[in-house]
Order: C-alpha cells, then structure tokens, then sequence
C-alpha cells in the first residue's frame, strides 16, 4: 500500500484500448503530459501491444523517453520553433511545422527531416493558413513531407455541421494545394465524422490521433483509492492545520493520502454560461473564499469537505460526528482529473 493509488481493472481496459483500435484505422496513440495518468512509458508498452506503428507525444522535452520506450515513429504535437534548445533529431521523430518561416528554418538547418504541415483550425492555436499553403511548399526544399494535420476543436463546437464540416473544407482545400501529400492527421473526430469523411475523400489516408477516448474511454475499468493515514476527534472551535481554522462542529478529522504533488485540488476552469450557472458558480465561489471546499473523497458515501487545502502529500478532510468514520489503513474513494493526477502506485490487476 502506498497511500495514492490507481487501480486499473487490466483485462476490461485492455479490451476498451483494442475496440478502440480496432474500429480506428490507421490510429495514432497520444501519449503526452503525465499520460492521462497512467505514465507514458506505461501507455507507450500499451501502444505497442496494440499494433501502433506511430505515437504522438506534445514536446520535445517527451521525445527521447518515447523513443526509449517505443520502437516506431515519434510524432511531436508542438510545432517546431528554431529557438527550441530540446530538439530531438532523429530519423524515427515527425515534426510538425506551422509556420512559414519555421519550413525555410528547418529545411535550411536539418533538411532530411522528416515533417507534418499543420493547417490552422477554427482553434486558434497553431497553424498555416489556407492562403500559405503555396509558401509552405515553396518553403519544403528536401523535407520529409509526412502529411498534413489539422487540430480540431473538443466536440462538435465549431459552428454549424461542427468538426466535420471544418475537417471536409480542409481536405478540400489540402485536394486543391499543391501539397503533395494523402495523409490527414486529424484530432477530435468522432467515429461517424471520420466514417464519413473516409466515405467523402476515399483517396486519403485518415491518420486518427487519439488521447482521452482511448486511454480514458472506459472510466468504469479505473478507481482511484487513497489511504487514511490519520484520524483525530475534534470539537467545535477547535483550531487545526497549517491555517488554524476553527472547525465548524464536532465529529473526525482525517488525514488522507493524496495532495497538491498528486493533482488533489487542481480543477479545470469551467466555462458557465446562463444566470442559473453564474448563480451556481458565485455560490460555490463565497464558499470557497469562507473556507468551505468539497473535497474529491467520498467517505460513507458522500463527497466531504476539506479542513483546509490540501497539502503537498496529504489533506485533512472534516466528517461531522454522525458520519462512520473509517480506520487508519482503511482506504477511500476519489474523484480525479485523470490529465492532472499523479499516484504512488499503479496497479493493472
């Protein structure tokens, strides 16, 4: 036992990850980040059980351990920049360029690489523009031209017919360049999408690149469980951790594994929309500035409150004295953020 733990229901995950791949032709693995918590040497061995000839990792600074752990290819999500002083070079690593400036840097200092085009989306985030496109081959000299990607937005939120729609102008606009290349990488498709862009563009080779809904596509296989290191009776207006806060009434404090180092407080921004989520937002809001924050644990089957933040390796979470409280060494339920968490141990049972 070492305090924060995944455990991971292997023979149900294993067969999520091959449904995946076996309904997602020409499929290319993201493994990025802390890899959606599992670790990327982890996912890299699953990649490579699953057939991958080709990975995808987000920066150079992730290269040389998927090339460690990975036998094909190495894709990199950032786009190339010439003031990097972490490029990888190697012949196994695709590069993905943006920028027109970027091909003619790249060309000129590493011209046998090998490289993707990147075409701006509706994202926002990198990109050529359509109008580029002639520069960009212009630009190409010797490079390797792997293929053309487009990086989509979550879901279907870009405008009417969404990613489709987006995904079908860019082939269309990629049929008519003079870019010599049938291979699409595309992010955020759904499996229809795909289908029927395969259907509408048979000529192109669609290359799928694919991170949450393979690795995480089955949470049901996963449960995160975190060991109760402490307990300690309290009474109300007795002050207690770093901060001193007074506790609101009698019951139990728990010390639990799990803190800051292992993504216990971080949360996504969310986007809120209307008066009622605003209400909501600024409701939760006043409780958080009181002190008053939920916590991911769930004891005797409900979500509790933190005593105050959590700590780097642990929190102190309140029970109000009606509740059960369970035993030092017993363990509880948590509620993670998969992309920001990280565990002691990882067990594939």
């Amino acid at each position: 036992m070492s305090g924060f733990e995944l455990d991971v229901d292997a023979v149900r995950w294993r067969a999520g990850l091959s449904a995946v791949a076996a309904a997602t032709p020409g499929l290319v693995p993201v493994i990025k980040g802390n890899g959606y918590g599992f670790g990327r040497d982890l996912l890299a061995r699953e990649a490579t059980a699953l057939g991958a000839g080709t990975i995808a990792v987000g920066t150079y600074a992730e290269v040389p351990g998927a090339l460690e752990s990975f036998g094909g290819d190495v894709m990199v999500l950032t786009p190339w920049r010439p003031f990097f002083s972490d490029v990888v070079l190697d012949d196994r690593v695709i590069h993905t360029l943006g920028r027109v400036d970027d091909i003619a840097a790249l060309a000129a200092s590493a011209p046998t690489a090998r490289i993707t085009l990147e075409g701006e989306t509706s994202m926002a985030r990198h990109g050529l523009d359509r109008h580029e496109l002639a520069a960009a081959v212009a630009a190409l000299g010797d490079l390797t031209l792997e293929g053309f990607a487009i990086h989509l937005p979550l879901g279907s939120s870009g405008g009417k017919g969404g990613n489709y729609t987006e995904a079908e102008n860019w082939a269309a606009a990629l049929d008519t360049s003079q870019v010599e290349t049938t291979t699409l990488y595309v992010s955020h498709l759904t499996p229809s999408e795909l289908a029927a862009l395969g259907a509408r563009r048979p000529h192109l080779d669609l290359r799928p690149r694919i991170g949450t809904s393979l690795w995480l596509g089955d949470l049901g296989a996963l449960s995160v469980r975190a060991t109760v290191l402490d307990s300690h009776l309290v009474a109300r207006g007795e002050h207690i951790g770093y901060r001193q806060r007074p506790m609101p009434r009698d019951g139990t404090l728990l010390v639990i594994a799990g803190g800051t180092s292992h993504g216990i407080g971080l949360e996504a921004p969310k986007a809120v929309s209307g008066v009622v989520g605003r209400g909501k937002s600024l409701a939760k809001g006043s409780l958080e500035a009181a002190g008053l924050s939920l916590s991911p644990f769930t004891i005797a089957g409900q979500q509790r409150w933190f005593a105050e933040p959590p700590h780097m390796q642990a929190s102190m979470i309140f029970l109000p004295g009606r509740a059960e409280a369970p035993a030092v060494g017993d363990t509880v339920d948590v509620a993670v953020r998969f992309t920001t968490a990280t565990f002691d141990a990882i067990n594939l049972r």
